[in-house]
């Protein structure tokens, strides 16, 4: 099996190199990253200039781009065959609740999916009881993700759907489950910091206190809170029909 690696924490990330180190001792692996940190470019593409892309060790690229231009650049050009399964991370960070819409990390499985192909995200949030320069922080990720490809392998995913997976922060010992969940939510305070200039313009950093989280005990929050490993399916299809539903009720003249 074939498998392409990404990640939006670029070519270089700790996450990235223990998940190709773990999943190349199984199946054929191929990583292409970004060349430098992309988080927050969500499923943006560079459409205003010319990218570059350059081999940095064995069947490891770099590309000055986003985490989506990345997966374009594997598919459409670098590699010979369309690969078996695309998985992004490990990701530096949570990737729960509304993060998701902003996520470099799920936006890469967002577009192996929407390319026909299987595919996954993982992160750990950098809360938790290891940091992330501690031995075997990424290890028990990187094997949880064996055990779950092993299972999309068998049983495949339904259509258009990836899975995005957090894995909490914490000793082996201490994870209670895995559970299935659905996005919760999530509140930032105070997000602009800065203020005017003699100019007229505005310097301004995007930032923020918190997050606050909201979600039930079904919710990706909740389960990692509990230490338990979240598996939240998510489906590229953005149409919400029951309220398509409702406005076929309407009258347009």
């Amino acid at each position: 099996m074939n498998i392409l690696i990404t990640n939006d924490d670029g070519i270089e990330a700790q996450g990235l190199l223990t998940l190709h180190s773990a999943l190349s001792l199984r199946w054929n692996t191929v990583v292409v990253a970004p060349d430098r940190e992309q988080s927050a470019a969500s499923h943006s593409l560079t459409l205003n200039r010319s990218l570059q892309a350059k081999r940095v060790g064995k069947e490891m690229y770099s590309v000055d781009g986003t985490p989506t231009d990345c997966v374009m650049f594997a598919f459409y050009h670098l590699l010979p065959c369309k690969p078996d399964l695309v998985v992004s991370g490990i990701n530096h960070g949570a990737n729960l609740a509304d993060d998701v819409t902003y996520s470099g990390t799920v936006a890469a499985a967002i577009e192996g999916t929407l390319l026909g192909i299987p595919s996954l995200a993982i992160s750990i949030p950098r809360t938790g009881s290891l940091t992330f320069d501690q031995p075997g922080t990424f290890d028990l990720a990187a094997r949880f993700m064996i055990r779950l490809i092993d299972m999309v392998v068998r049983d495949g995913l339904p259509a258009n759907t990836l899975l995005n997976v957090n894995v909490p922060n914490c000793h082996e010992e201490k994870i209670a489950g895995v559970r299935i969940t659905r996005l919760g939510r999530r509140m930032y305070r105070d997000v602009i910091n800065g203020g005017s200039i003699a100019d007229g313009r505005w310097h301004f950093r995007i930032s923020g206190i918190g997050p606050d989280w909201e979600g039930g005990a079904d919710s990706d929050v909740s389960a990692v809170h509990h230490n338990m490993i979240s598996i939240t399916p998510l489906h590229v299809d953005l149409t919400d029909f029951r309220a398509a539903e409702e406005l076929k009720r309407w009258k347009f003249e």
